[in-house]
């Protein structure tokens, strides 16, 4: 039996680890298509010698990414960016980039096609964000009409960026902002359940041409999530209302630095994060969810207290693991 090739665009990410780790274990030989393959040599160890490989594609250049997925049975898009930098902005990538990955996966004939999208995408959006993510959405639909396209909300798991963020920030800061008053509702869900429903639909063609938003078992505010993460790092913190117009002003001035100089790491805030939060991140009323593809999700009481452990005080801030 011939094996089986997927390739995994933005593999070596948060989630993208998680997949090709999944992939590997059901006997699929795994290409991770990223800018910077020498970034994303430690999934090698996550699968047999030779059965995955970092190779270098990027979505702005239609030529890389035509080799990359030349003769892959199944090809997954997971890029996304939180922060436009250079040429990387919201539209190359999230519109753009994902109707060359598509187009590029049908040229070549792949079965199976899967696009990672957001909760939230929506043409109307105040953030460019989501409109991007919208726009991806008919750019695949358009080139490869059978595509499997899923929506999480916030993903939580050892290596997130939220979770993580705010505990780093407990650490140092008095008061934590909690911005348009902290009222905005997510459905957060765990990153390895995100990996089992993106498996899913990479091995199951009764999932093809369907969208799934994923969330979690329970809906929070931003502020029960902060809340949540103060109490399991044993730290008592403000939380300080802050105005959806003042936190957009702040953002600004906090992106600056990084647009002028774009070898700066990415701003902690930024407007069109702010206008991201002016909409509840939840699933919507009658979608198909994790369930519909016979997945229990874990909860965050579950996960979460056990990486945040090392921000307790007198806890040892380790990197979170891989894999």
């Amino acid at each position: 039996m011939a094996a089986r090739v997927a390739t995994v665009f933005g593999g070596s990410g948060f989630i993208g680890r998680y997949l090709v780790q999944r992939l590997a274990r059901q006997g699929w030989i795994v290409r991770v298509a990223v800018r910077h393959p020498d970034r994303a040599l430690f999934l090698k160890q996550m699968g047999a010698v030779g059965q995955i490989t970092p190779i270098a594609a990027s979505l702005r250049h239609a030529g890389s990414v035509a080799a990359a997925v030349a003769g892959a049975d199944a090809v997954v898009n997971l890029v996304g960016v939180l922060f436009e930098r250079g040429q990387q902005t919201f539209a190359a990538i999230h519109a753009d980039g994902a109707a060359t990955a598509a187009a590029a996966a049908k040229a070549a004939g792949a079965r199976t096609f899967v696009h990672m999208s957001a909760l939230g995408a929506d043409p109307a959006s105040p953030a460019q964000y989501a409109r991007t993510k919208a726009a991806g959405e008919q750019a695949v639909r358009a080139a490869f009409p059978a595509a499997g396209i899923v929506r999480p909300s916030i993903v939580f798991g050892p290596e997130d960026a939220f979770f993580n963020r705010f505990a780093g920030l407990a650490r140092l800061a008095p008061a934590l902002p909690l911005i348009g008053g902290g009222k905005t509702r997510f459905q957060p869900v765990y990153v390895g359940d995100v990996a089992d429903a993106l498996a899913r639909l990479v091995e199951d063609p009764a999932t093809a041409g369907n969208t799934y938003e994923l969330g979690g078992p329970r809906v929070y505010t931003f502020r029960e999530l902060l809340e949540f993460m103060l109490r399991e790092v044993g730290r008592r913190r403000l939380l300080l209302p802050l105005p959806f117009w003042l936190a957009e002003l702040q953002g600004f001035f906090l992106e600056m630095p990084s647009r002028l100089l774009p070898i700066l790491p990415p701003p902690p805030l930024t407007r069109d994060q702010v206008r991201l939060l002016q909409r509840d991140n939840v699933v919507t009323s009658g979608a198909l969810t994790v369930a519909d593809l016979g997945i229990q999700p874990a909860a965050v009481e579950m996960m979460v207290p056990g990486y945040l452990a090392r921000y307790r005080p007198g806890g040892r801030l380790v990197e979170a693991a891989r894999g």
